[in-house]
């Protein structure tokens, strides 16, 4: 994939060898936002271009779509070089797009907001200083302690542990596998196919066409997530029942104290299956990466997901923003 050279800035391609250059950057972020990894944003990009720059010593990360170009992240960096950042990167959308109300930067983390303003007075709304943006809040990261979904404690619990209860002994033949692409990734394919085909069957008709729309980007994302599975450093889990893959499970360390589950998918008609390896994985997390919190991201505006991941009681609610120039 060749450069870009917008407004005398170089857009060159996102690929592999870009992962230490975007993680030392990362490293001096305290975000436990879902998006902010390289894997999360790599494996996306199969269905879109990805291009970056570093422009006031910001890390810029960039989404063609199409022809029009927008941000997956705000620049990471310090906070002091931020802004200017921002100020060049919206240049460099709005003189490649069609129209600047193309432009945009999504997935900000709630605690990076303070970052676009030079000066922030006690007692003063965020919202109130961003005279040259506009901000709009979208969707939520949910975030729940580790400990939370291992013990699966209490009474607000009991329905949780009755399913993984009713699951052990329906099906006294599963077994967990760690994930090994080579080994388990036709299977998968074929496991997230069938999850598709039921999902579907249950749907609201209002809800289908959306829905298949992110199912076309999720699939791509899953056979880039088989390609480069390794150098990603994923780590992940495969559940069997009586020889059968019935779920699975992907994810990876965010930083020192929180991880995050990318891909989940059991088989639709296996009661007690999705409950069941969701507990399972968080002990994989924990053990590997000694973590206190995992974020399994967001409900992708779908109520019936929203239902699903509040009812696990989350910790923390983690709100992500877009922002847009005036």
């Amino acid at each position: 994939m060749p450069e870009l050279n917008i407004g005398g800035f170089i857009l060159k391609p996102f690929g592999l060898e870009v992962k230490a250059i975007m993680q030392n950057y990362l490293k001096e972020l305290k975000v436990d936002g879902s998006d902010y990894t390289f894997a999360a944003n790599f494996i996306w990009f199969s269905s879109a271009s990805g291009f970056y720059a570093i422009i006031e010593d910001t890390f810029c990360l960039f989404s063609m779509t199409g022809s029009e170009l927008t941000m997956p992240l705000p620049p990471l960096g310090e906070k002091k070089n931020v802004h200017k950042a921002i100020i060049n990167c919206f240049g460099i959308m709005n003189k490649n797009n069609t129209s600047r109300y193309c432009s945009k930067i999504e997935y900000i983390d709630e605690t990076m907001l303070e970052d676009f303003v030079d000066h922030l007075e006690e007692g003063t709304l965020i919202f109130e200083m961003l005279q040259d943006f506009i901000i709009e809040k979208k969707l939520v990261d949910y975030i729940y302690q580790a400990d939370d979904l291992i013990e699966l404690k209490g009474n607000s619990y009991h329905t949780k542990r009755n399913e993984i209860n009713k699951f052990k002994k329906a099906y006294p033949g599963h077994e967990i596998k760690i994930f090994d692409p080579a080994m388990h990734g036709k299977e998968i394919v074929d496991l997230f196919n069938k999850w598709v085909a039921d999902r579907i069957k249950y749907m609201p008709k209002e809800e289908a066409d959306i829905f298949l729309e992110g199912i076309y980007l999720e699939r791509q994302a899953i056979k880039r997530m088989l390609q480069y599975y390794k150098e990603l450093d994923l780590i992940g889990i495969v559940l069997y029942i009586d020889g059968e893959c019935k779920g699975f499970s992907v994810g990876e360390k965010i930083n020192d104290t929180t991880a995050s589950v990318i891909i989940e998918k059991t088989d639709f008609e296996v009661l007690g299956c999705a409950q069941f390896i969701f507990r399972e994985f968080s002990k994989i997390l924990k053990e590997r990466f000694g973590i206190a919190y995992i974020n399994v991201g967001d409900d992708m505006g779908f109520e019936n997901l929203k239902k699903v991941k509040m009812s696990y009681r989350p910790y923390r609610l983690l709100p992500k923003y877009t922002l847009y120039q005036k």
